[in-house]
């Protein structure tokens, strides 16, 4: 078990999103035909790495750390960590995450 999977969940998701934007995550909102939000998406490149933060719902989010390397960083073909669950665990161990790996 890795470090950030034995952290339980501290950041509630407004102050995980919160954090996110500290760290320097910038967030675009994709939309559909009638301009409703479909997701609310963070996206973070340092180091080697590219961190990406999809919260479709409060339940439903998906975070993963790819190699800088990765062409299509909202369909990775590699990725170095990923987590899909509960909005407020998932935003906890992402920020748990060492910047490099």
């Amino acid at each position: 078990m890795s470090s950030a999977e034995a952290v339980a969940p501290v950041f509630d998701i407004e102050t995980g999103l919160q954090e996110l934007v500290a760290r320097g995550y910038q967030f675009v909102h994709p939309a559909d035909e009638r301009g409703e939000v479909l997701a609310v998406v963070g996206v973070r490149v340092h180091d080697d790495v590219v961190d990406v933060v999809r919260l479709n719902a409060e339940d439903d989010v998906v975070a993963t750390r790819m190699p800088g390397t990765e062409e299509n960083i909202l369909e990775p073909e590699r990725w170095l960590w990923r987590r899909r669950g509960e909005g407020a665990k998932v935003l906890t161990e992402i920020l748990s995450l060492p910047d490099a790996c």
